[in-house]
């Protein structure tokens, strides 16, 4: 690779699994210490999160001015599918502003993109929705949970009042069981022990194994980011 970080991190997996835990772990950490043992540089992060709430917001507000609402109804339930696949052409088109502000971007920064997903294929089909130049300059962590460890954590951290927040979101127990007890992790991690091939490209994965919880102490975070990331440093550069 020619340098000391990863271009792309992509960070996956069941609704509160961990992957906001690890990202704020890496804020916290030093830079300097951060690059050599993880080999993220300063970095930013595309979540889908954050086009998600968006959605809510902007279907509220056309309710309020008497309008239709365009992707979900009143309680917030999909009106379609497609609308998870739109928010991942919406990392696709955030990325790509980026590389157009600066053709260096990756010389001393990482991108990390954030997402989960459930459904029989629902891993598969996100993945395969984003550009091909993220998929070869990127390598994947998954954060591993069971669906009941992800519904405890997912009532654990919610927070009256900070609905829209990063760490503190949660779902409804539906909406858990509806969009997320099946996904397709297993499937995909059974074919290749180290890469999972999208459009033709293989991209490196690692698994976070985060059950027994270890997001909840830094340390722990810290040496299990770590062999996530010595995997795939490895297989990068083979």
């Amino acid at each position: 690779m020619g340098k000391n970080n990863f271009p792309i991190v992509i960070i996956i997996g069941r609704p509160a699994a961990g992957k906001s835990e690890v990202i704020d772990y890496l804020k916290h950490s030093d830079a300097n210490e951060r690059l050599d043992r993880l080999h993220i540089a300063n970095f930013e992060e595309l979540d889908d999160f954050v086009y998600v709430w968006e959605t809510f917001e902007v279907d509220d507000i056309l309710t309020k001015h008497g309008k239709p609402r365009v992707w979900t109804d009143e309680k917030y339930w999909f009106k379609e599918h497609f609308i998870w696949n739109l928010y991942i052409e919406r990392i696709n088109l955030e990325y790509r502003k980026k590389l157009a502000r600066d053709a260096n971007y990756h010389d001393n920064m990482t991108t990390l993109i954030e997402f989960a997903r459930g459904g029989e294929n629902g891993i598969y089909e996100a993945l395969s929705y984003l550009d091909e130049n993220i998929l070869k300059n990127a390598v994947l962590v998954y954060i591993k949970v069971s669906y009941e460890e992800s519904v405890r954590k997912n009532q654990r951290r919610a927070r009256k009042g900070l609905e829209h927040s990063i760490l503190h979101h949660s779902l409804p127990d539906e909406k858990m069981e509806f969009y997320y007890k099946v996904n397709d992790w297993d499937k995909l991690e059974a074919k290749d022990p180290d890469y999972i091939e999208v459009k033709g490209v293989k991209v490196p994965y690692a698994v976070f194994q985060n059950e027994p919880e270890k997001t909840l102490d830094p340390k722990l975070i810290g040496a299990e980011l770590e062999r996530a990331t010595s995997k795939l440093w490895n297989i990068k550069n083979k």
